[in-house]
């Protein structure tokens, strides 16, 4: 058997990536390089960047047929909720972003739930695949969350479910659609508009009241990854459409080691705790900046 093919057999990604269009296991070759520093320069621009066909065709048909048989153990949960996750302020006036409260349909398959033999959990763990996550993001190495049911998810969104303006929990956020509904569904951001530096609400209260100078919008399809600085930039998935359900892969990683979830957080999300959320529930928690969540 020729050399490279051996190679090939021995890269776990093989098959599941489009390794010649995106050669993220030659990142210290030439061509490695410049799709990092593509991406680079796009997440720069506007805390985003989208990878269009990452799986190839026949890992994608395996990967759809994954997810669906997965979907069914999604915990769906409906509330209302503002853009930090958080309770209103009733020191504030009725307009502050805090006091602004959209309704949250979603539902989430636990990482407990995802085995080592699916192809999602491969990609998850796989240390090509993290180190190429890290050196897009400009960081050194990425961890794996040591949250069991929020390292690896799968969001599905029936008909009428959606994710009003919100932020993400961690500083950045990788995802790979499977399956698209037949309408709405959309993705909408817009980039950089809070920093650690500061809240920028009135910026925020404008979006929720629908200016969307600042807004971009993005045409998502199976298959695609994406790279998102969702602690910075508000974002919004629209209501689903239609009978199909969308099927999006959320890969959850962190700067430190050890990163856990806030237990409320999974007991909403995900309708239970892992005794790890119990633990902190009794210690408690401290998070690594002072944005509100």
């Amino acid at each position: 058997m020729p050399a490279n093919a051996t190679q090939a057999d021995d890269n776990a990604l093989h098959g599941l990536i489009d390794l010649e269009r995106y050669p993220i296991d030659q990142l210290d070759g030439e061509r490695g390089r410049v799709l990092v520093e593509e991406c680079r320069a796009q997440l720069g621009q506007d805390g985003c960047v989208v990878l269009k066909g990452f799986v190839p065709d026949e890992a994608l048909t395996r990967l759809e047929r994954e997810t669906e048989r997965l979907s069914p153990e999604a915990h769906y949960n409906q509330t209302e909720t503002n853009p930090y996750n958080s309770d209103g302020d009733p020191s504030l006036p009725a307009s502050h972003p805090k006091n602004r409260f959209g309704d949250r349909t979603n539902g989430f398959v636990a990482g407990d739930r995802i085995g080592a033999d699916t192809i999602i959990r491969q990609v998850y763990s796989d240390p090509g695949f993290q180190r190429f996550i890290a050196s897009v993001v400009g960081m050194e190495e990425i961890h794996q969350y040591a949250d069991p049911l929020a390292d690896l998810v799968v969001n599905v969104l029936r008909e009428g479910c959606q994710h009003p303006w919100h932020y993400d929990t961690n500083e950045f956020i990788v995802t790979m659609m499977t399956r698209q509904s037949h309408g709405g569904g959309r993705f909408e951001y817009a980039p950089g508009i809070r920093s650690p530096e500061g809240e920028n609400f009135d910026g925020v209260e404008k979006v929720i009241d629908g200016d969307r100078s600042q807004i971009k919008s993005l045409d998502l399809q199976p298959g695609d990854l994406q790279i998102f600085f969702g602690r910075y930039s508000l974002h919004r998935v629209t209501p689903v459409e239609g009978d199909r359900e969308r099927h999006t892969v959320i890969f959850a990683y962190a700067k430190e080691p050890g990163f856990i979830g806030r237990p409320e957080r999974a007991k909403r999300i995900f309708g239970r705790m892992a005794p790890v959320h119990e633990r902190l529930l009794e210690e408690g928690m401290q998070r690594s900046d002072s944005l509100a969540d």
